[in-house]
């Protein structure tokens, strides 16, 4: 089944073909998980996990690189993404107050994987990623719990992931619409490049920005209950052999698709991009003191191809997440509706 949310809204995305579902499990080996906390009135949160394949992230680490477009953000683990280029744990969303506990049960399951970690090899890192979701979530109770973190871990699959009010995109708000998960994916060549975003800025005024803004609906210049400048983080995956140095490149065009998508990426909003790829995996213990890979050469034609799938993959997954979205009420009964739910 292909995911066709924005498609199917009336959005069109000429360009490069999609993946067989039009998700970043597209990607071979790439698999997604969400613990969903919907309880009473005032929790709306979770966590979703990104895992760049099955088996044990901390001895066989992805290479990959990162983009920052806006700092506002509280995020563990990129400062030694950055210094080597690896990726050795799950890549994990949440909200704002609930990094420290997500991180916390990341660990721990990584601990119980790995008994040689801090004891007889050095020490792991877990890479942790938030938006702020305390406009329809109760977000002081801290409501997620390590376990919540494991148990996304845990239910992570190849299968296409939902999208909208799942996982950490549970109660986020997008555009003054209701907000959370999306993804897409794109074929380049021989190579796959698969996106998944949490998706949490901007308000419907923004959209006179965009070009799409008239193909649904025409958006108020009013929002009645604005919520904090917000944030967006988006993941990138590829199957195409990339370097650290490579795959930041990649993060950069990342914020090419955002702002396609009525982002001007404003003073309190956190954007954040990951990217990785899952060609050359990187043992923890070498066995020898070189080790040879392959890069695809930057002149080569792909690599500007895959700049432009960048862009038209990460604005189709914003549409996608505000599309597959639905009406939600949560804490003090603030509301955001769903984009197509709109009267």
């Amino acid at each position: 089944m292909l995911h066709s949310s924005a498609r199917q809204a009336g959005f069109s995305f000429p360009g490069f073909a999609t993946g067989k579902h039009n998700c970043i499990t597209d990607v071979e080996g790439v698999q997604v998980g969400h613990s969903t906390l919907i309880e009473g009135e005032h929790i709306r949160t979770g966590v979703t996990a990104i895992l760049p394949h099955r088996r044990n992230l901390f001895e066989e680490k992805a290479q990959a690189g990162s983009y920052v477009l806006n700092g506002f953000g509280k995020t563990t683990g990129l400062i030694q993404l950055e210094e080597l280029g690896l990726l050795e744990s799950p890549i994990m969303l949440t909200n704002t107050f609930s990094v420290p506990a997500v991180t916390e049960g990341t660990l721990s399951y990584l601990l119980t994987q790995n008994p040689q970690i801090g004891a007889r090899t050095g020490t792991v890192n877990v890479v942790t990623t938030e938006c702020n979701d305390g406009y329809l979530n109760d977000i002081r109770r801290m409501h997620v719990k390590p376990s919540d973190a494991v148990q996304a871990i845990k239910s992570a699959s190849s299968a296409p992931t939902q999208e909208g009010a799942i996982g950490a995109g549970t109660g986020m708000s997008c555009l003054g619409f209701k907000g959370g998960v999306g993804t897409s994916s794109r074929v380049v060549s021989t190579y796959t490049l698969g996106c998944l975003v949490l998706t949490n800025y901007g308000k419907k005024g923004d959209w006179m920005y965009s070009r799409h803004a008239n193909q649904i609906f025409i958006a108020s210049e009013n929002d009645d209950a604005p919520p904090p400048d917000g944030s967006i983080i988006i993941v990138l995956a590829t199957d195409a052999p990339l370097d650290a140095r490579q795959l930041k490149r990649v993060a950069k065009r990342g914020t090419l698709g955002l702002g396609r998508t009525a982002s001007f990426a404003a003073n309190g909003s956190g954007d954040i991009v990951l990217a990785f790829s899952t060609a050359n995996r990187i043992p923890h213990e070498p066995p020898s003191s070189l080790q040879q890979v392959s890069f695809l050469h930057d002149q080569h034609e792909d690599m500007s191809k895959l700049f432009a799938a960048t862009a038209e993959v990460v604005e189709e997954a914003i549409l996608n997440s505000l599309c597959a979205a639905t009406t939600m009420t949560g804490f003090n009964g603030h509301t955001r509706q769903g984009l197509l739910e709109q009267t």
